[in-house]
C-alpha cells in the first residue's frame, strides 16, 4: 500500500475514558497494562543497590536520590503552582546546616535530624519566601537564585556554624542499607504522594492558580496561603533532601548551598519530562551517573550536559517521559484513505 493512498493514524489502546486520570478496567489484562509502568518502576528503584554491588556506585544512588527529591519539588512548584524555583540549594542548605547543628550541638540521632529538618526547614524557607510570593516568573526565579548565594556570604562572613569549615564530626545513618532505602523510599513516597495530591481539591486549586490567579482571587480563595502551602511542601522536601545528604557525607558546610543544586534539578526535568513528576527522576537517573563518569574532564563535563540539554530541547522538547508514555498508551497504522 503507498504512502499516497493511506496515511498514519495514531490509536489509544482502549482503557481511557474522558481524561488522564479516568479509566475503564474491563479485564485483568487491562488492569495490568494499567499498573505494570507502576510495578516496574517501584521494583527498578528498589533493586537498584543489590544491581550497583560497588560501594561507591552505592553511594551514587543515594546522591541520584537526592537530586531526585529536588527536581519533584522543583517540577511540582513549576508546572503544578506556576513557581518557577531556583532555590534547590537554599532548601538543601538549610536542611543539612538544620540536621548538622541539631545532631552536633543537641545529639539528636539521624532519624529525629531528619524529619525535624523537613519541618523547620520548610518553616524557615516559606517564612523566607513569603514576601516574594506576589511575584511571578522569572522575577521570583532570580529572587530565589539569591537566597543561596546570601545565606552563603553571611555563614561566610559572621563565622556561624563553622564558617568556611562547616560543621563536621555528624553522625552517619547506622549502615549503608539504611542510608540507601530511606533516600529511594523517600523519593518513591513523595513521587506517589504528589501524583495523588495534585488530583485533590486543592491540587486542583493549585493548577487553576497557574492558570489564572486572579479568577482563583476573585472566587474568594487566598492564592498567598495556598502559594505558600506550595512552597512549604516543596521546600520541607528539599530541606529533607539536605538533611539526609548532611548525615551521608558527615558534614554541612556552604557548598550545600552551591548553585549544583539549583541548577542540575532544572536539566533533569527538562530531559525527563516536565509537568509528569516521573520524568524528573529518570532524568536525575541520566545525569547524576553521567556526571560521574565525565569527573576525570573536569569544567569539560559542562560541555556535555549543555549537548545533552540542547538536543533534548531541540528534539525531544517533551522530554523522556512523554515520549514513552505515548508510544506505551498508543500505537500507530497505516489506513487506507
Amino acid at each position: 500500500m503507498s504512502t499516497q493512498e493511506s496515511r498514519k493514524e495514531r490509536i489509544n489502546r482502549g482503557i481511557k475514558v474522558r481524561s488522564d486520570g479516568l479509566y475503564a478496567l474491563m479485564s485483568w489484562r487491562e488492569l495490568s497494562y494499567l499498573t505494570l509502568p507502576r510495578f516496574i518502576m517501584i521494583a527498578g528503584m528498589l533493586s537498584l543497590p543489590f544491581l550497583m554491588p560497588d560501594m561507591y556506585w552505592q553511594r551514587v544512588i543515594s546522591i541520584v536520590c537526592i537530586y531526585a527529591i529536588l527536581a519533584l519539588s522543583f517540577d511540582f512548584l513549576a508546572h503544578y503552582v506556576g513557581l518557577v524555583s531556583l532555590g534547590g540549594a537554599f532548601f538543601i542548605g538549610t536542611g543539612g546546616y538544620i540536621a548538622g547543628i541539631l545532631n552536633s550541638y543537641f545529639s539528636i540521632p539521624p532519624f529525629l535530624t531528619v524529619p525535624l529538618a523537613a519541618i523547620i526547614g520548610g518553616i524557615f524557607c516559606t517564612l523566607m519566601l513569603l514576601p516574594c510570593l506576589p511575584l511571578k516568573g522569572v522575577y521570583f526565579a532570580i529572587v530565589t537564585l539569591m537566597y543561596p548565594l546570601f545565606m552563603a556570604r553571611v555563614i561566610e562572613a559572621f563565622d556561624i556554624f563553622g564558617g568556611t569549615d562547616g560543621l563536621v564530626g555528624i553522625d552517619s545513618f547506622s549502615s549503608s542499607f539504611a542510608e540507601q532505602y530511606f533516600v529511594i523510599g523517600m523519593v518513591l513516597i513523595f513521587l506517589f504522594g504528589l501524583r495523588r495530591f495534585v488530583t485533590t481539591d486543592r491540587g486542583l486549586i493549585f493548577t487553576a492558580i497557574m492558570d489564572n490567579d486572579q479568577a482563583v482571587k476573585a472566587s474568594g480563595i487566598d492564592i498567598t496561603r495556598y502559594k505558600a502551602l506550595a512552597v512549604f511542601i516543596a521546600s520541607a522536601m528539599g530541606c529533607m533532601a539536605g538533611a539526609c545528604l548532611t548525615h551521608i557525607y558527615m558534614w554541612s558546610g556552604i557548598s550545600q548551598f552551591a548553585l549544583d543544586f539549583s541548577i542540575l534539578p532544572i536539566a533533569a526535568t527538562v530531559i525527563g519530562g516536565s509537568g509528569t513528576l516521573v520524568g524528573p527522576i529518570l532524568g536525575c537517573l541520566i545525569l547524576v551517573p553521567v556526571s560521574e563518569l565525565l569527573r576525570d574532564f573536569g569544567t569539560l563535563r559542562i560541555v556535555f550536559y549543555a549537548s545533552i540539554l540542547v538536543g533534548f530541547i531541540l528534539f525531544k522538547s517533551g522530554g523522556i517521559m512523554e515520549f514513552g508514555q505515548r508510544k506505551y498508551e498508543q500505537f500507530e497504522r497505516w489506513t487506507k484513505i
